[in-house]
């Protein structure tokens, strides 16, 4: 069973971005080069400030609402 991360941007203007993926290298890759649109492709370059792991989609996406 592939894993599911949560993950917490930090934008070049200091703000912050939370999102879930299951495949965190590519989904980073999308941001950095603006390619997933939204709220970090105007704020680029973006850092990975924190990822963690888990088993499923609904558990990463939960703790993504709380975070939010």
């Amino acid at each position: 069973m592939r894993p599911f991360f949560l993950y917490i941007l930090e934008c070049s203007d200091g703000s912050y971005y939370v999102g879930h993926t299951d495949d965190l290298p590519t989904r980073l890759a999308q941001h950095e080069a603006g390619t997933s649109g939204g709220y970090t492709a105007t704020r680029k370059p973006i850092r990975l400030a924190y990822s963690c792991e888990f088993t499923t989609r609904e558990d990463a996406l939960a703790r993504e609402r709380q975070i939010k």
